[in-house]
């Protein structure tokens, strides 16, 4: 159930911050307008604050287990450019990234099933393959 009303309640930040807008992201690939920028560096930065006090208080999960955030392994920057760009492209073509994609389904725009089902899809394939790909 929680996760229920967590996932409602971000699909509801999504629609009205207008960051599932297909405008607002032509916009943004058109250098147009700061608003999804503004957005992405809003949750940027509230992704940084968090991880910060995870880890300088030592945070535990609702269960009282310590949240352990591993470093960061800058050795494998490579395959971090390569799925970033397959990552944009998708977002580019079809104008909603994963999050927006729920939000968009649950406001009826029914279709963006396609997309949803096609990134469902690739990550199936993605691990079914996983063990055979350059890491």
């Amino acid at each position: 159930m929680r996760f229920l009303l967590t996932g409602s309640v971000f699909g509801f930040i999504l629609v009205k911050s207008e960051v599932v807008s297909w405008f607002r992201i032509q916009e943004m690939f058109y250098f147009d307008s700061i608003h999804m920028y503004g957005v992405i560096g809003l949750a940027v930065l509230t992704g940084m604050l968090a991880t910060f006090m995870i880890k300088k208080l030592q945070l535990k999960d609702v269960y009282g287990e310590p949240i352990v955030i591993k470093d960061k392994d800058n050795s494998i920057t490579k395959r971090y450019v390569i799925g970033g760009t397959i990552f944009g492209l998708g977002w580019a073509l079809t104008g909603a990234c994963p999050g927006p994609m729920y939000a968009l389904v649950g406001s009826g725009y029914l279709i963006f099933f396609v997309p949803l089902l096609s990134a469902i899809l690739g990550a199936a394939v993605y691990g079914m393959l996983q063990h055979k790909l350059p890491h």
